[in-house]
């Protein structure tokens, strides 16, 4: 199981049992009653095998708390985290990208997720004595209307625009559909119905061959791909190739900085160098974070950030609107970009090329000798080593790579970012360097 800013992650009925599923929750509804006056939590699942059963179990956790349950039933996560605004609560029933065994407990207060500090106060609190039954109430949200009034549909909408969407079976369903049908873009879909899914839940690391047929054949404009939750989008372009996921927040970028006047940002460390330069280029500020989206969310509150996001997983967030990655919300936006800011993006996209992988590592691996010996091995390859997350080298002015702690499962993610001509040397010298290490170790 693992405990993380980003949930409590687990694969379902081996580590994370029905017993550390009530646990959790039920530690939840203690910190809530500790730490707010008014005690309510929203609550919403993906399309997870497990999760009604793991819906029910949160919903006895936390009535048993005295809380107040308000339940979307099956809503995409930027839905789930744009209702908890109005409610002390919240808490997502997803595992996000991993596979599908697998399920989890994200969990909100005031309408974004925990900050570290959060987090160390929660897993410190104490499971309060039974004091009275908390209150059910089933609820539809209010994300397309607000979306609306946010986004007000064009006057002249563009009909040419035509996109495919794969729902992944997830809970984008019934959402991502109605949302571009509000904006007046025509679409196809493929994998719609819930809980089925030609692919896998995670659209940055799966082909999406079916996607990009769909595209090619029907010559459409885009294609968009959806995680199982949601919150995260990976755009095909119109000759049906797939664009990697940085492009998503590249595009979402252009569009607020053209359209909005946006001027400050906040991207995570393993970004594309993409993003920082089109940044700066259009006389933006650029701030970096941790990875994960509430790192990312915590330096946008400290820095008053406008939007940034994780290239990596294809989420753009917007924090006046949602509190987290929101990829119904990055599909509206890239829907509405006219050519020459498109061919703008593929232009300085083109200069890098990234590989993003993961090495399995044992739970009890110590993490700071590992990390000590990879320093040790990579620092003479390097111009600046950053220490935020993980250990960032900087190799040149267009090359680094990133080696952290997974935040969502027990692996080594290795990023690294350079120029289409040296990207794959770089990868296989350094790649083979950490593993190396991390096997000398064992």
């Amino acid at each position: 199981m693992k405990i993380s800013i980003s949930g409590i992650r687990g694969i379902f009925n081996e580590d994370l049992t029905i017993q550390e599923i009530s646990r959790f929750s039920r530690i939840f509804g203690s910190y809530l009653k500790d730490n707010f006056d008014v005690t309510n939590c929203v609550i919403a699942r993906d399309t997870r095998p497990s999760g009604k059963l793991v819906a029910e179990v949160v919903t006895g956790s936390l009535l048993e708390q005295g809380i107040d349950v308000y339940d979307l039933g099956m809503a995409p996560t930027p839905v789930l985290f744009r209702e908890a605004r109005k409610y002390t609560g919240g808490l997502m029933i997803t595992a996000s990208h991993n596979p599908l065994s697998w399920n989890g407990l994200k969990m909100l207060i005031n309408g974004r997720g925990l900050f570290e500090s959060d987090l160390e106060q929660l897993l410190e609190t104490k499971i309060h004595e039974h004091s009275q039954i908390g209150h059910t109430f089933k609820i539809d949200p209010h994300y397309m209307t607000d979306i609306l009034d946010h986004f007000h549909p064009p006057t002249h909408p563009n009909r040419d625009v035509r996109v495919g969407i794969d729902f992944g079976g997830g809970a984008a369903c019934n959402f991502a559909n109605r949302l571009l049908n509000s904006y007046q873009v025509k679409y196809l879909g493929i994998n719609d119905t819930m809980g089925l899914s030609s692919r896998g839940p995670d659209p940055t690391s799966d082909p999406l061959v079916d996607l990009c047929n769909l595209v090619k054949i029907n010559n459409l404009n885009f294609g968009f791909a959806f995680d199982i939750d949601g919150d995260r989008l990976v755009v095909v372009n119109s000759e049906g190739v797939q664009l990697n996921p940085d492009l998503t927040l590249l595009f979402c970028v252009a569009n607020v900085i053209r359209n909005n006047g946006f001027k400050k940002f906040t991207i995570s460390l393993d970004t594309s160098l993409a993003i920082e330069k089109y940044i700066k280029d259009h006389g933006g500020q650029i701030y970096f974070s941790k990875v994960g989206e509430s790192n990312v969310l915590r330096r946008m509150l400290e820095t008053h950030s406008e939007s940034g996001g994780e290239g990596s997983s294809g989420g753009f967030i917007m924090p006046s609107f949602t509190s987290c990655r929101d990829g119904l919300l990055a599909s509206v936006i890239i829907s509405s970009l006219n050519q020459d800011l498109i061919k703008e993006c593929l232009s300085i996209s083109s200069k890098f090329r990234q590989i993003r992988t993961k090495h399995p590592i044992n739970p009890k691996t110590d993490n700071k000798v590992l990390f000590e010996k990879i320093l040790s091995a990579l620092k003479s390859h390097s111009i600046e080593i950053i220490y935020t997350d993980g250990l960032k080298f900087i190799i040149d002015d267009n090359s680094w790579i990133l080696v952290r702690i997974s935040n969502t499962e027990h692996v080594l993610r290795i990023s690294l970012e350079s120029s289409a001509e040296k990207v794959d040397s770089l990868f296989k010298t350094f790649y083979d360097k950490i593993v190396e290490v991390y096997e000398k170790i064992q």
